[in-house]
């Protein structure tokens, strides 16, 4: 039985194949020069015994979608585009006509894709390319490998438990990719022409629009416009101190603070003619105070702690995640999954991390103590476990710098959640001045545990308070009312966009990182520096798009919020779980934009205007000052 076997990239490709090969691998060339064909033979199923294996690969998505000459840019009204016939298109010629030739023979197709709804929808577009040349091929014909990483033994079994293509995945890929083309296209001939009649925007450029980038720069230009139209407000509130055992200890009033400045001097005049100046212990407290070990890793959390933690991108702390999923070190970077299965080997993933000079020794004290169970999440794909390493590699063998951050923090994570949780006491007095309550506390860090191993999260001790007793009176060392001012909200960080992002549906785990990429390299957003923090903001161009699409009277919809996308996550889940069809979502989906790009089209002046004027009021100011 011959087999042909394909997977999403080169590398992915000769890793599984030296793995079934077992070494005994011949090696052809393609008429690509990053693809290569390997030949061997190997059992998949018994009853079929050895078989004759060709595996190769393709290097993303091989075919696309366009329009017809008919609708090209400037051929038609940019509207049309929401109705008009689209046609699939090859993109990669020589890796889908190698798809083609060595399908020419074959039994069996065998998709070794990355195991996500993409993967699923190239899987797809490689059957179609197989088909080409082998009449024979149907989707009976085809297995899927079901595998998260690379480690032999985990192939070997996803080689001999194949499973079908999911189909209701490749609909829900094909939905969403036909409704941003059709929506993105059409918007953006429609943007694009207009600011360039204004001369808003050069003739070499384009003002792009999509789905899930528009609400994306939403989120960054709703915090810039809170920060600009920031006024501070006075607040007042009383704040007592001790001295004691020669501590200074400070205590904090349990109501906070009042905007109303009468009020707070009524309380505190109150309380210097009841309480004079000594206050009562109401309340002692000292409790055991853990501190959590991280939870498993997800894609989301990985790019949020990259940018927080080593100032990276999410698209550069992905794609270096990525190429180390490539070379077998790290399991696939792209889950949303925050929960070990039962299964894991954790004592062998710890077992290989003892050879680091960095955390080894941790590590083996770790297994001499006893492995923790990580704690679960509340959050699994059912297709891939959290990011975890797979196999050793020396940060000094490792090729970029960010390779080796995003290397050693997952490590470290991983450790750190079969690690035990951090042990504090926690102390906490509660004092009465007059009528009014104040507290204190003090920590103190017992056992750092975790810790110890993940330096990326601090947990120190504070000020030890004094020794109190309850009912005791103390002495005052001061007593005093005192005023502060509301702080404005910092600009938006990547993490903090991140988050939003996943929150409220706008992209998927996977894609996040790509649509912060694609608005700052339209020059819609910049990243700024202030200190030591590195923030996001919105360029005068993104301001005026997203404040002319707002100025728009839409019914019930709006261009720069996430809620039509979310809405359109939700009908793609729907596709997937087999509730609705890929037709009945598409047909919704594009009539909602429909009405949008007809109120978007009449009211297109509207944005010209305002984005002409955002850009001529931050020009006149950036020359007076």
């Amino acid at each position: 039985m011959r087999i042909l076997c394909v997977a999403e990239k080169p590398s992915i490709a000769k890793q599984v194949a030296n793995i079934l090969g077992g070494g005994r691998v011949r090696v052809r060339q393609s008429a690509n020069k990053f693809i290569k064909n390997y030949d061997f033979s190997f059992t998949f199923l018994p009853e079929l015994g050895s078989c004759e294996v060709t595996m190769t690969s393709v290097v993303g998505h091989i075919t696309g979608v366009d329009f017809p000459n008919a609708f090209r840019w400037g051929n038609c009204p940019p509207g049309r585009l929401l109705d008009a016939e689209i046609e699939e298109t090859i993109l990669k010629k020589d890796v889908y006509q190698n798809i083609a030739n060595e399908a020419r023979n074959i039994d069996k197709l065998m998709i070794w894709t990355d195991c996500d709804r993409e993967g699923e929808y190239i899987g797809f577009e490689v059957f179609n390319a197989a088909k080409k040349h082998n009449s024979n091929l149907g989707l009976s014909n085809v297995w899927r490998a079901k595998f998260s990483h690379l480690e032999r033994n985990h192939i070997i079994r996803a080689a001999k438990n194949p499973i079908k293509l999911d189909m209701r995945a490749v609909a829900a890929v094909s939905c969403r990719m036909e409704v941003d083309f059709r929506v993105g296209t059409s918007f953006t001939r429609l943007l694009t022409d207009n600011l360039k009649s204004k001369g808003i925007v050069d003739k070499g450029e384009v003002a792009s629009y999509g789905t899930c980038q528009f609400p994306t720069l939403g989120f960054v230009v709703d915090r810039y416009k809170r920060v600009k139209s920031f006024k501070p407000e006075p607040f007042w509130y009383i704040e007592i101190a001790t001295q004691k055992e020669r501590k200074k200890t400070v205590f904090n009033w349990v109501r906070g603070h009042f905007f109303d400045r009468q009020f707070v001097t009524l309380l505190y005049d109150q309380c210097c003619t009841n309480g004079g100046d000594q206050g009562t212990v109401t309340k002692l407290e000292s409790n055991r105070k853990l501190n959590y070990r991280p939870f498993p890793l997800t894609t989301v959390e990985l790019q949020k702690d990259c940018a927080k933690f080593f100032k990276m991108s999410a698209k550069a702390a992905l794609d270096a995640a990525e190429k180390l999923y490539n070379q077998g070190f790290l399991s696939y970077p792209r889950t949303e999954t925050d929960r070990f299965p039962k299964e894991t080997d954790f004592q062998g993933l710890l077992d290989q991390q003892t050879q680091s000079p960095n955390w080894g020794p941790f590590t083996r004290q770790l297994l001499e103590d006893g492995i923790q169970t990580p704690r679960s999440g509340s959050h699994d794909d059912q297709a891939h476990p959290p990011i975890h390493p797979v196999k050793f590699v020396s940060l000094d063998s490792l090729q970029t710098l960010d390779q080796k951050k995003v290397y050693e923090y997952v490590v470290r994570r991983f450790i750190a959640c079969c690690s035990k949780d951090a042990v504090g006491n926690q102390t906490s007095v509660t004092l009465k001045w007059g009528d009014e309550f104040f507290t204190a506390n003090g920590l103190v860090v017992l056992e750092r545990n975790y810790l110890d191993v993940y330096p990326y999260k601090k947990w120190e001790s504070s000020k030890q308070l004094p020794e109190f007793k309850d009912g005791e009176k103390v002495k005052l060392s001061t007593g005093v009312l005192k005023e502060g001012k509301t702080s404005a909200p910092n600009y938006m960080t990547e993490p903090e966009l991140i988050a939003l992002m996943d929150a409220n549906g706008i992209g998927t785990d996977a894609t996040i990182a790509e649509h912060i990429d694609k608005i700052q390299t339209r020059g819609y957003i910049a990243k700024i520096k202030k200190s030591t923090k590195e923030y996001i903001v919105p360029s005068p161009l993104g301001m005026g798009l997203i404040e002319g699409f707002d100025k728009m009277e839409f019914s019930d919809i709006s261009l720069s919020k996430p809620f039509l996308r979310k809405a359109l996550e939700r009908s793609l889940q729907e596709i997937v779980n087999g509730s609705r069809s890929k037709v009945d979502v598409l047909n919704e989906t594009i009539n909602v934009y429909r009405e949008a790009f007809s109120v978007s089209s009449q009211n297109i002046s509207i944005l010209t205007t305002e984005c002409r004027n955002i850009i001529q009021s931050n020009s006149n100011n950036s020359n007076s000052s």
